[in-house]
Formats: structure tokens, sequence, C-alpha cells
């Protein structure tokens, strides 16, 4: 088991959720903060909603922190370091799930819209990490989670870009798992299937039906159950669990 560094216990550590405001990120601050951890919760331009994720973070008594960054700019990224900092916060946790779907077929995708898949999905997620990490493997503990999906590992038709962008995540989580393992820093990647957040507007009700039909659970998942999964990747004695890439799916990809 990887051991925690001396001066703090796992409740004492502090985690950092990219794209906290709502949905499953918002869910994963709430997880960490039900423990009382130090929780930092990044948005990018939903300030209200971030606002109300603190507050019912804080209603657990964790101490709560926001911040706002375009994770596709190493300098706004290093800003909010400095700012974290000051506030005497270093993530143990890292939490990469902030990212950005994109629906509709090859041929008419544009480059700008894949260069903004790719940017906010894997770009921001290698930025993120490589300004956090020093610390991890300086104190020889920490934990480095990404948010994929089940279509990184099966690929989905009309999705092809997201698909490609979670596919490149997968691939980065186990890479970096091997160069980080040796320093007691585990990296993972959660990749769910279907799950009840926003992503699912765009569907009208005959889709869903149709997608839960496929689906061997009968039902989507909810943010807290892939929440549960990240919290558990994020514990002293997960620390053997490294470089794999978990899918909560009700069954649907086996």
């Amino acid at each position: 088991m990887t051991s925690l560094p001396d001066t703090k216990s796992f409740t004492e550590q502090t985690v950092l959720v990219t794209g906290a405001s709502r949905g499953i990120g918002a869910a994963i601050a709430r997880r960490f903060a039900s423990a009382r951890m130090n929780v930092i919760i990044h948005y990018l331009h939903s300030h209200e909603a971030a606002n109300e994720t603190a507050r019912q973070c804080m209603h657990h008594g964790a101490r709560v922190l926001t911040v706002t960054a375009d994770l596709r700019s190493q300098e706004q990224i290093a800003r909010m370091k400095e700012k974290l900092q000051q506030h005497g916060l270093v993530p143990d946790i890292l939490v990469n799930n902030a990212g950005i779907s994109h629906y509709g077929m090859l041929a008419d995708i544009t480059e700008e819209e894949w260069d903004q898949v790719m940017n906010v999905n894997l770009k921001g997620m290698f930025l993120m990490t490589r300004q956090f990490m020093p610390e991890m493997v300086a104190q020889k503990f920490g934990r480095i989670i990404n948010v994929s999906s089940i279509w990184g590992m099966s690929g989905a038709s009309c999705e092809v870009a997201y698909s490609t962008a979670k596919g490149g995540m997968n691939a980065f989580t186990k890479a970096l798992a091997k160069e980080l393992a040796p320093s007691g820093v585990t990296v993972n990647a959660v990749a769910p299937g279907v799950v009840d957040t926003m992503m699912m507007a765009g569907f009208n009700p005959e889709e869903k039906a149709a997608l839960e039909n496929d689906i061997p659970a009968g039902r989507f998942g909810q943010p807290d159950e892939i929440a549960s999964l990240v919290y558990f990747l994020a514990l002293p004695e997960s620390g053997y669990i490294t470089g794999q890439i978990i899918s909560p799916n009700g069954g649907w990809l086996t």
C-alpha cells in the first residue's frame, strides 16, 4: 500500500477537480467534501454554478476554494496554481474531469471544432497534470484520476472527435502510470457509460429510451455513482491500482 505523507492524514489532503461546477465534476467535489477534505472547485464560465457546488461542499464542513482558468492556457493554469499556493493549498489528488463533447459526422466537423475538442479534453489534461504532479512526486504520494468515457474504449458513430480525445486520455493514463509508479503516484481513468447529466440534454425521449434498452442494467448511471468510484481510487488503500481504465457502464461494455 502506498503510504501517505508523514505530515497529514487522508482527510487533510487537498483535491482539485476540474470542470466541477455541475454534473459529474460537482458530484466528485461533493463526495470528497463529505470526508471534510480540502476541495478546490475549478470552472471556466459557470461562476454561479461553481458557487452553488461550493456551498454544497461547505455544508459538509469542508474547506472549499473556487478557481477559474482556461485549461487550454498554460499561463492561466500557472496563475491558478499561484493562487492556490497563496491559500496554502497544494493538490494531493488531481481529478481531470473538464471536457466537452461534439456530435456530428466526421465529414461535417471543421478543423476549429476538432481542435477545440482536442484542446479541452487532451491538452487541458496534459497541462494540468504537468503543472501539479511535481509536488506529488516530491512527497512520494499522489493520485491523478482522469474522467474519460466508454467511447474512448469502444468508439461512437458520429462522435469521432470525442472518442479520439477520450481514447488519447486512456493511453495517456496507461503511459503516465508507468512513469510515476516508482514515485508512489497512481494514475487511473474512470470511463463512464451513459450518465444522466446535461450532456444528455440533446437527446429526445425516444432516443433516451432506446439507449436505456441497450444497457443491461436498464438505466443511465448517476453522477454520484461515478463520484464514488473516483473517491475509491483516491484512497491510500487503492495504491496498487494504477494504469487502469475502469468503466462503470451498467454492463453495456464488458
